[in-house]
């Protein structure tokens, strides 16, 4: 069970992921061994994932972002695993989610340019039969992201 201190360490945690364990432990009164062993417990239970850098991709030279919607009349699980395994392993991929409604699947695509999208779309539809419409948005300008869930 996540309590009010687990609440303010992942809190913490998303705000800045290398901070030590003593600020952590200061921060939510505690010492540094019971600190610890709450952050060790959400790590074994799943709560707390990974502690990852987040990069800018514009100074990466990785300024073009793209929602791809996709719809398809396969729904078998073979198809289905095979197309997952498939957008899994395209690195511009960045998220990647089975929708209701409309629309069968939604990725977030990002990469250097037009042209480096127009690659990667004909990747996808050559990469898995069964495709019946893809429609792509760009995104023109980010007014928010964030990973920091809202936890408190």
């Amino acid at each position: 069970m996540i309590d009010k201190i687990d609440r303010k360490l992942l809190a913490l945690l998303q705000q800045d992921c290398t901070l030590s364990l003593q600020a952590l432990a200061d921060a939510v009164n505690l010492t540094t061994t019971p600190c610890w062993k709450r952050l060790r417990r959400l790590e074994d239970e799943g709560v707390l994932r990974a502690k990852v850098a987040l990069l800018d991709p514009e100074k990466l030279g990785l300024g073009l972002t793209a929602f791809v919607l996709i719809k398809t009349q396969q729904h078998s699980s073979d198809w289905y695993n095979r197309f997952t395994a498939e957008v899994a392993n395209m690195p511009e991929v960045l998220g990647f989610w089975r929708m209701a409604g409309e629309y069968d699947y939604l990725l977030r695509v990002q990469v250097a340019d037009m042209k480096r999208y127009d690659d990667f779309y004909k990747r996808l539809v050559n990469s898995v039969p069964g495709l019946s419409d893809v429609t792509s948005s760009f995104a023109m300008e980010q007014i928010k992201y964030t990973t920091a869930l809202p936890i408190e």
